[in-house]
């Protein structure tokens, strides 16, 4: 009864902990499309600060059902965030996800959840000073890759994406090194961890950085599913080659692990179709712009019978089979002209 009460426990801390997260990511999306011009740190919005403090509340919830629960039980539902925030968005900032987006976010949560459960502890092995220093510069020269490749794009969605993976990698590198700590921490000594605390620091503050700064253009979706799919997959792969982990069921549990990572590959891919698709320009011949109004033209006066040459008349008009709305405009004069308006019916010959 113990036993199950100290699981029912750490499974609610879990859910708390992504409840947390998810609404820290709605709020850090928020201030970068209210607060354009600080991409990275917006101090001096109190919903940034309001989204730290969230964020971090996560953690600590996360680290506490880690306390009272198994890691193959408290680590696939942090997969959940992306679940979690869609809703959330939609009932607390009016910010609606269609269907691609849900299938999308169920993709990458179901490849998440499915690669964290198959992934095992490890044998307690911990990294040298040495393998830590290489580790620590793996992980700033990672984290530099992807920004500058994130600056040399010019996509918003796919820049925040980029940015997204940098973050991701940031806290997934904190959270390898804080792992180190634990292992080694000894009260008699606490300033010899110092190094590896300092770069956990540095790490932790870019994450949040980057990921603010992700959010800018971007929507909620893609750079959320981005740094909840990368921070565990860098963490995990830290910890197969450093830490002595691996994956459950031996070769069949490395080949499940494998299919799952490409499940939530395809699912981050989805997301940032999504949104491309949805950043694109409105389509001509559509009869309605981005705002739900009917798309005008300038009036293109057509020549009629008796038009001299050379008058503004003689702008080409539409071609054959273009998709035209012809009203007639009431002008003093003998001859008809019309007005062009695109996308309502499909003008002949």
């Amino acid at each position: 009864m113990v036993a199950m009460s100290s699981l029912a426990l750490s499974v609610l801390l879990a859910l708390a902990s992504v409840i947390a997260y998810a609404a820290g990511a709605i709020l850090q999306e928020y201030v970068a499309s209210t607060a354009p011009s600080r991409a990275y740190a917006p101090v001096d919005r109190p919903g940034w600060w309001a989204a730290v403090a969230l964020n971090g509340t996560g953690a600590a919830l996360h680290v506490a059902a880690l306390a009272y629960g198994p890691l193959s039980v408290v680590q696939p539902l942090g997969a959940l965030t992306l679940v979690f925030a869609l809703p959330m968005a939609a009932l607390f900032v009016h910010r609606g996800a269609g269907a691609r987006a849900w299938r999308g976010a169920l993709l990458a949560t179901a490849g998440l959840a499915g690669l964290l459960a198959l992934t095992d502890g490890g044998t307690g092995v911990t990294p040298g000073s040495g393998e830590r220093a290489v580790l620590a510069a793996t992980a700033f020269g990672a984290v530099a890759l992807l920004f500058l490749a994130a600056h040399g794009v010019h996509r918003p969605v796919l820049r925040g994406v980029l940015l997204a993976a940098a973050a991701g990698v940031s806290f997934g590198m904190a959270s390898v090194f804080t792992k180190t700590v634990a292992e080694d921490w000894a009260w008699s000594a606490p300033l010899r961890h110092w190094p590896a605390l300092l770069v956990v620091g540095v790490l932790a503050v870019l994450g949040l950085l980057l990921s603010q700064a992700a959010y800018r253009g971007s929507g909620l979706a893609a750079p959320l599913a981005t740094v909840t799919v990368v921070n565990p997959v860098a963490a995990s792969a830290v910890g197969i080659a450093l830490f002595g982990e691996g994956f459950r069921h031996g070769a069949l549990g490395a080949v499940l692990a494998v299919v799952c990572g490409a499940v939530a590959a395809a699912g981050i891919v989805l997301l940032t179709r999504e949104r491309l698709g949805g950043d694109r320009p409105g389509r001509t011949g559509g009869g309605r712009a981005a705002g739900g109004g009917r798309s005008r033209t300038p009036a293109a006066p057509v020549r009629g019978p008796g038009r001299r040459a050379g008058s503004h008349a003689d702008a080409p008009g539409p071609e054959v089979g273009e998709r035209v709305d012809v009203g007639t405009e009431a002008r003093a004069g003998t001859d008809l002209e019309v007005q062009v308006r695109s996308g309502a019916v499909a003008g002949g010959s």
